[in-house]
């Protein structure tokens, strides 16, 4: 059901519109003024939004300039009983789907909105249609915990709004950047990367906004920095954590102006980036301890999409490990036809501590070094194999006074993996994975309802 924003001072004006479109069968929600109607954005997704132009605080112009910067493929039709010819051109310029004036038809008003849900419908079937194109980035996984990331980049690709990436070291910060960037309004442009971590904090300034000729001793000609290069497109800072608080302060004057001057140089320089940013660090610890400024660290956490570590999606090792397999056996020019069924159970007891990262490495490193056209579990290295066994050692450390509870989760969580894993085997066939398991049809059913594991998933791995 299509959703429509409302959005006008006038309580009557919300009331007959919200009655007439229910009854065309749309979804509503309204707002009295801008403010109110960013508030409710941050909350519902919506379809269509239809505004007044003349409003206290934010008015409809405003809105509407909001969305176009951070909602570029959101319709907004703009409704005044002040409207002007020159009104209407101003508003379709600033990229208004269309507008009409009161006193209108209610017809007319029907047919604008369903022009333009049928274009925000186009819209959304491009970017689904995109993720399916995911697995080229290296993006694996149906668990739910993955899902909503995918559910993320769906909604912020075509959005110009800076995004936090947050999680452990080799969850694959990156390839979400990578992902999001080619999605989004601005994948025909260059996408420019830099890990603060990895400079030395003398030279980040002259990393990001470049330097003039003569800036410094070894400055022999003019450079642009990163946020020139990536006029137009995407920057990606890395380790946004490790960068200097001098730096962060420059930085912050970057996100709000969208300006900076080159080291050694006086002239001030116009950019139109889009940032994102990705850390392993918890910033609002850092924040609470001095470490990060405040002010930068809400700037950055306008669109914040956390990346779950391995150990907590393991219902995902099997596809990953398919998808490892298949790009090394390419790469190495080796013909590994899988993993036995015991590998796999090391897989999901061992913690991935280096996540997504240490499995590729470790996947690489068995398709070179395996003898047979299947890796064994003997083939596995000492390390591995020792952490999962103290790993089973500590499973069985119950909790005092609650050995009952500690040993029904633990059952719990042991049956859901079974059953994940037997899905991933039999292709996300229902019937073939319950006689896999020695249950019935539809027994496998109500326990796939009981973990959230859902019926014949499409895979993102083909």
């Amino acid at each position: 059901m299509p959703k429509i924003l409302i959005v006008d001072d006038e309580l009557n004006m919300r009331l007959v519109l919200s009655a007439m479109l229910k009854k065309e069968g749309y979804g509503v929600l309204s707002a009295s003024d801008g403010i109110e109607a960013l508030e409710l954005m941050k909350k519902e997704a919506v379809d269509v939004i239809v505004t007044d132009l003349k409003m206290p605080r934010l008015d409809g112009m405003g809105l509407l300039e909001h969305v176009v910067n951070h909602y570029p493929s959101l319709p907004v039709i703009i409704i005044t009983a002040h409207g002007t010819v020159a009104t209407a051109v101003d508003a379709l310029k600033k990229g208004a789907f269309d507008y009409i004036t009161k006193p209108f038809e209610q017809d007319d008003l029907k047919n604008v909105i369903q022009k333009a849900v049928r274009t925000r419908s186009c819209n959304q079937e491009e970017i689904l249609l995109s993720q399916d194109e995911l697995s080229r980035y290296g993006i694996i996984g149906n668990s739910p915990a993955i899902r909503e990331v995918y559910a993320m980049i769906e909604r912020v690709a075509p959005t110009t709004t800076t995004i936090l990436l947050t999680g452990e070291t080799g969850t694959g910060k990156e390839l979400i950047a990578n992902a999001i960037h080619a999605h989004s309004p601005r994948r025909n442009q260059p996408m420019i990367k830099i890990n603060c971590a990895a400079i030395a904090a003398s030279l980040v300034e002259s990393e990001l906004f470049g330097y003039e000729k003569g800036a410094f001793t070894g400055a022999v000609v003019t450079k642009p920095g990163r946020f020139e290069l990536a006029h137009k497109g995407t920057l990606f800072l890395d380790e946004i954590g490790e960068l200097p608080k001098d730096m962060q302060v420059k930085l912050l004057r970057v996100l709000q102006e969208q300006t900076f001057e080159r080291v050694g140089g006086l002239k001030t320089i116009k950019v139109d980036v889009r940032l994102i940013a990705a850390t392993n660090r918890n910033l609002l610890s850092d924040v609470r301890e001095g470490r990060f400024r405040e002010d930068l660290y809400y700037r950055l956490n306008v669109l914040p999409i956390h990346l779950p570590a391995l150990r907590e999606r393991k219902e995902d090792i099997p596809a990953l490990t398919d998808f490892f397999l298949e790009k090394f056996n390419r790469k190495l020019e080796r013909n590994i036809r899988g993993v036995e069924e015991g590998v796999l159970e090391v897989f999901c007891q061992y913690d991935w501590p280096g996540n997504i990262r240490e499995m590729e490495n470790l996947i690489e490193r068995l398709v070179l070094t395996s003898r047979g056209d299947t890796i064994q579990v003997s083939d596995l290295p000492p390390e591995i194999l020792k952490r999962t066994q103290e790993a089973e050692v500590s499973y069985l450390e119950v909790p005092p006074g609650q050995f009952k509870e500690f040993i029904k989760q633990q059952t719990n969580e042991v049956e859901k993996q079974l059953i994940a894993q037997a899905l991933a085997q039999c292709g996300g066939n229902v019937s073939k994975a319950a006689r896999k398991l020695g249950l019935s049809r539809k027994g496998l059913q109500l326990k796939m309802i009981k973990y959230n594991l859902r019926q014949k998933q499409p895979p993102l791995t083909d």
